[in-house]
C-alpha cells in the first residue's frame, strides 16, 4: 500500500498480534502499543522511532498511560504493571486470578481501573501503587470505558453496569446491550452523555446513560462493517471504537480492514478510510484530534491459506473534513 503525506505507517513494529494503541495525554506525539508478542512499545510518531520497550512474561491485552511518563499494562499474565519512562524500571502492583484484558486511567479520580475474565473490576491507587478495592461483576469482563466519575463495563453475556468510581458500593444501572450478539467494544462519548457499543455481529449502538424516558427515545443502532461479495452479505466484528475529543464524533474499526468516522448525534457516517491489510484492532485519537492511530492485525477470525499481513500501526493525519459533524 502507498504511503501517503496524510498517513504513513509505523517502523519497528510488534512480532504478533496488536491489542492496543492510546494516545498520550495531551499529546498527538507519543504512542503506547500493546502485544501478543509479550511486550509494551512507547512510539515517537512524530520521528518514526520506537522509544521505549518493555515486557510481561505473557501476551499483553490492554495498555495505558497514568501522565507523560508511567504506563499501566495488563493481560494473560494476570499481573498490573506499571512503567517509569524515565528511569526505564517496572513495577509488578498486583494481579487478578485470571488475565487482565481491559486497563483504563480515570483522571477524575485518579485511579487506575483493570478489568478481567475472572470476572471482576480492581481500582488502583498510582500514588503508592496499592490496590484500592474488587468488585464483583455477573461475569468476564470483556470491555470497559471510563465516562467522568463513571464507569461503563461490558461482560459476557450482553450485560452492561455502570459504576460511580466514587462509590463502587452498588452497581448505578445494570443493563442488557440492545444487540443481539456478544459485546466487543465499549467507549463513552467525551460529552459524558452516553456511550457507544459494538458487537461481532457487525452493528454498534448508540446509547444514553440518563434514564429519563425522553432521552431513552434517542437511542438506536445501526448496521455497519457488512461487505458484499458474490450476493452474499459478509457480516464483520466491530473490533475498535475511538472518539474524537473535540467534536463527539467517533472511528469504528471492523474485521472488514475498514474504519468508519461517525456522526452520532446526526445519526449520519462522515467518510471511510481505504481498506487496510487485515482486521482493525485498536483506534486511537490523539488529544487535539489531528491524529487516529489504526492498528490492523490479523485476528484469526477465519481460516487462510496465505500467510496474513504483518502487524501494523498506521498513523493517520485527519481532517475537520473527515471529523466534524457537518452541522457545526
Amino acid at each position: 500500500m502507498a504511503e501517503s503525506p496524510i498517513e504513513f505507517k509505523l517502523s519497528n513494529m510488534p512480532s504478533d498480534g496488536i491489542s492496543a494503541v492510546k494516545f498520550g495525554p495531551n499529546s498527538s506525539q507519543f504512542l503506547l502499543v500493546s502485544s501478543w508478542d509479550e511486550t509494551v512499545r512507547l512510539y515517537d510518531v512524530v520521528s518514526d522511532s520506537q522509544r521505549f520497550k518493555y515486557s510481561h512474561s505473557a501476551p499483553v491485552l490492554d495498555c495505558c498511560f497514568y501522565d507523560a511518563v508511567h504506563s499501566f499494562s495488563g493481560g494473560l499474565d494476570k499481573t498490573l504493571k506499571m512503567y517509569d519512562f524515565n528511569t526505564s524500571t517496572d513495577q509488578v502492583l498486583g494481579a487478578h486470578t485470571a488475565p487482565i484484558r481491559c486497563v483504563e486511567y480515570a483522571p477524575d479520580v485518579n485511579m487506575v481501573v483493570t478489568g478481567s475474565w475472572d470476572a471482576t473490576i480492581k481500582l488502583w491507587d498510582p500514588r503508592n501503587s496499592s490496590v484500592i478495592g474488587t468488585f464483583p461483576q455477573p461475569a468476564k469482563v470483556y470491555t470497559m470505558s471510563v465516562c467522568g466519575e463513571s464507569l461503563i463495563v461490558g461482560t459476557a453475556g450482553r450485560r452492561v453496569l455502570v459504576w460511580d468510581l466514587r462509590n463502587m458500593s452498588y452497581v448505578q444501572q445494570r443493563r442488557e446491550s440492545n444487540l443481539k450478539y456478544q459485546t466487543r467494544c465499549i467507549r463513552s462519548f467525551p460529552s459524558k452523555q452516553g456511550y457507544v457499543l459494538s458487537s461481532i455481529e457487525g452493528r454498534v449502538a448508540v446509547e444514553y446513560l440518563d434514564p429519563n424516558p425522553d432521552i431513552q427515545k434517542k437511542k438506536y443502532a445501526f448496521k455497519c462493517h457488512r461487505i458484499k461479495e458474490n450476493g452474499q452479505e459478509l457480516i464483520y466484528p466491530v473490533n475498535a471504537i475511538a472518539f474524537h475529543h473535540g467534536y463527539n464524533t467517533f472511528a469504528t474499526g471492523g474485521s472488514d480492514g475498514y474504519v468508519n468516522i461517525w456522526d452520532g448525534f446526526n445519526k449520519k457516517r462522515l467518510c471511510q478510510f481505504h481498506r487496510y491489510p487485515t482486521s482493525i484492532t485498536s483506534l486511537a485519537f490523539s488529544h487535539d484530534g489531528s491524529v487516529l492511530a489504526i492498528a490492523s492485525s490479523f485476528m484469526y477470525e477465519k481460516e487462510v491459506d496465505k500467510a496474513p499481513a504483518p502487524d501494523s500501526v498506521f498513523i493517520r493525519n485527519v481532517t475537520d473534513q473527515e471529523t466534524k459533524p457537518k452541522s457545526m
